[in-house]
């Protein structure tokens, strides 16, 4: 029996996509401190978890 776990760290492609951006606005919105990221050594990844709660931030009128 085969479980499949679920995605917790997006990559910057696979962050930029759920986003429904491109990939350089989402590395220009993560050089300006807008967007939540991971630093993993030289790798960057983007948690589901806080990306979702960032939405909802900016869909409640958060932070412009």
């Amino acid at each position: 029996m085969s479980t499949t776990q679920p995605t917790l760290l997006l990559t910057p492609a696979d962050a930029a996509k759920a986003l429904a951006i491109s990939p350089r606005k989402l590395w220009s919105m993560t050089d300006a401190g807008d967007i939540p990221r991971i630093k993993m050594g030289r790798s960057v990844r983007y948690s589901l978890a806080d990306l979702q709660a960032w939405i909802k931030e900016q869909a409640s009128g958060g932070a412009a």
